[in-house]
């Protein structure tokens, strides 16, 4: 168990990280991205400061072994990572520079990695069958 949390740990703080980058930039460079005309600056802070916040809530969650709340919780903070591909759809991928193309990359690989982990806690280590009561 001991092992798991630290590896959650890892990619956790990579994540966080990864996506810090990813947002900051989208944020700052808003007027570059292509994207709905809805996105604005705050909305792009507001959104990470949330999922993210979420995202350590399952790490606590997970430490205290409420491994369901910890699954829910960081499979909606992967998709702070997962979600970025969706630039794409607003815009041919010609306008967007190599940085984005980067940061975007990054935060799909953070996303697949949360969700990794939290796959293989749930369905193949069972974690949540270990629980003592």
């Amino acid at each position: 168990m001991q092992n798991q949390r630290k590896n959650l740990l890892i990619v956790l703080i990579f994540s966080i990280v990864v996506t810090s980058f990813h947002y900051t930039d989208n944020a700052i460079f808003i007027d570059k991205y292509p994207e709905p005309e809805w996105f604005t600056m705050s909305g792009v802070y507001v959104t990470w400061i949330v999922l993210t916040l979420l995202g350590i809530a399952g790490y606590w969650l997970y430490q205290q072994e409420k491994f369901w709340a910890a699954y829910l919780c960081l499979g909606v903070y992967s998709f702070t990572g997962l979600s970025s591909p969706a630039h794409y759809f607003y815009g041919p991928m010609s306008e967007f520079s190599f940085i984005m193309h980067t940061l975007i990359g990054f935060d799909v690989l953070a996303g697949t990695l949360v969700l990794g982990f939290v796959l293989w806690s749930g369905l193949l280590l069972k974690e949540w069958q270990k629980v003592r009561l």
